[in-house]
């Protein structure tokens, strides 16, 4: 069962993981934002101001991404062939008690704190893309996983809808499908038999990945590439219905289109970073954002103006998402590929956590969502200029060997 064929391609088993990991990280990322898409109804009926509104949808958000750190560290040791279907399975608990829990609020954040279950689960494929795909093609092995992403897009297009059939009928469609996937990947996933598996402590193994300035530094990108994927997933439906006047389920709609325009450009942003040095790319890409976030602090019209702007700005997101974790493959020796990647993941979810809650204030306060994305410019503005001209400066490491001594001292 080798990762790559005779000529050096990856083998048929590779692709094989690499789809079942893209399933699994859509269902999962599907059952961590069931609240959002309803969260409009559950504000209607809880009576919630706008900033219980954001909290209820960011909360899953919290605990998925400190629950990446565990998980890509549990995955090194015991592998995705283990924690796939675990994780899955265990999704499921939370998914059916929003169905008891939706008339009261605090049920409902305490539901979504174990939501944030399914929040876990890129940490877990990461490591295992990463180990069956050689370095010249990791990086779009790597963005295509990360369409599972495109969970979010699901869920906002899919869980109003289905809501229309029946309150309680997203939960048990999403259940059902967690189920099943559970099933088949237990079966049929498989991690690389050569593989190195860590003998250290899981606190030693996460120390020593913390202690590399590589690591904060990828953190600091991922927090505004992704956080910002992240923040619109759980907010836009939100924002559009607030702000443009749109029902639950036009906004819903776009707020997909926003999600599958990320889900695309993912794949792209890892398929120039095997090309051209993944910083470059991660500083146009949040170059790009920080231009149209200007645009859309102006309020424009929703047509043209404001589709475009949202629209440009999920192309510019994806793009830098799937860069920067090119740039984790290369430069991450590869039996802490887990744990970088929970530590760094963690970073990207927290950046999609607070975003939701500032968004909601700011509008409270001041009836306008302007000053949020006045910040959303200038973070991606930031790390334009840090990914420039520091990040591009890193020699990417090869085969996930570990850092030279000189690199060493470089990185911290």
């Amino acid at each position: 069962m080798d990762a790559t064929d005779q000529s050096g391609r990856p083998s048929a088993t590779a692709y094989v993981n690499l789809a079942l990991a893209t399933i699994g990280f859509a269902l999962t990322f599907w059952a961590w934002d069931l609240i959002a898409p309803l969260s409009s109804d559950f504000k209607d009926r809880l009576g919630l101001s706008s900033f219980q509104q954001s909290l209820l949808v960011a909360v899953p958000v919290l605990v998925g991404s400190l629950g990446r750190i565990p998980a890509g560290a549990l995955t090194d040791r015991y592998g995705a062939r283990l924690m796939f279907p675990l994780v899955s399975a265990l999704t499921i608990v939370p998914v059916l008690l929003l169905i008891p829990a939706k008339n009261s609020y605090a049920a409902m954040l305490a539901v979504g704190f174990l939501l944030g279950l399914g929040g876990t689960t890129f940490a877990i494929g990461v490591p295992l893309v990463n180990s069956w795909f050689p370095p010249v093609h990791r990086g779009f092995a790597i963005g295509v996983f990360g369409m599972g992403m495109g969970g979010v897009a699901l869920s906002g297009y899919l869980t109003p809808r289905i809501a229309q059939r029946g309150a309680e009928l997203p939960f048990y469609v999403v259940a059902a499908a967690l189920a099943a996937y559970a099933v088949v990947a237990a079966v049929l996933l498989r991690d690389r038999p050569d593989r190195p598996v860590p003998t250290a402590s899981l606190a030693s193994r996460l120390g020593q990945a913390g202690r590399l300035r590589v690591t904060w530094e990828l953190c600091a990108l991922y927090a505004i590439g992704f956080g910002g994927i992240v923040a619109f997933g759980v907010y836009l439906p939100t924002y559009l219905k607030t702000w443009y006047e749109l029902s639950p389920t036009d906004a819903g709609t776009k707020a997909a289109g926003f999600a599958l325009l990320t889900v695309i450009f993912r794949p792209i942003g890892g398929w120039l970073s095997d090309r051209i040095h993944p910083a470059l790319v991660t500083a146009a890409a949040l170059g790009f954002v920080a231009l149209w976030a200007v645009v859309q602090a102006f309020d424009p019209p929703l047509v043209p103006g404001g589709t475009l702007a949202l629209l440009c700005m999920a192309a510019g997101l994806g793009t830098a998402s799937g860069s920067i974790f090119a740039l984790v493959a290369q430069v991450t020796p590869q039996p802490q590929v887990g744990s970088v990647t929970g530590i760094v993941g963690a970073a990207g979810g927290l950046g999609g956590f607070v975003p939701p809650l500032v968004m909601g204030a700011v509008f409270s306060a001041k009836g306008s969502y302007s000053i949020g994305f006045m910040l959303l410019s200038d973070l991606a503005l930031a790390g334009c200029v840090y990914a420039y001209g520091r990040m591009r400066n890193i020699r990417p490491s090869g085969e996930g060997r570990p850092l030279s001594a000189q690199e060493g001292a470089d990185a911290r």
